[in-house]
């Protein structure tokens, strides 16, 4: 049986959201494909090192898809940004609770 906390549900829709984005991002007329391509191995490694050891933590892999996600705010396109920020949000909060900078009771 897998007991999931809340930090990790946050870390899996960030993840999620993030790779659905450089997926539209992919799928775009115009878009920028390397930013998108980029997002999406990011994100799947990020949403992997939930649920196996990777070389990387899960805070350095948040951060990386952190990164990429306002390279592909700002890189423009025909996709819509509503998403990118939406996944922006996710992590950030994740990345804030995960290291302990602001303290929830039941959450960290």
């Amino acid at each position: 049986m897998i007991t999931f906390s809340l930090l990790v549900i946050f870390g899996i829709i960030g993840g999620v959201l993030a790779l659905v984005d450089g997926i539209w991002r992919l799928r775009a007329r115009g878009g920028s494909t390397i930013v998108g391509v980029i997002e999406i191995i990011v994100a799947a490694l990020f949403i992997l090192s939930f649920f196996v050891p990777v070389p990387w933590g899960s805070v350095v892999l948040g951060v990386a898809t952190l990164i990429a996600l306002v390279v592909a705010l700002f890189a423009g396109g025909r996709t819509g940004r509503g998403l990118t920020i939406a996944a922006i949000v996710v992590i950030a909060i994740w990345l804030v609770l995960v290291n302990h900078w602001v303290i929830i009771p039941g959450i960290n």
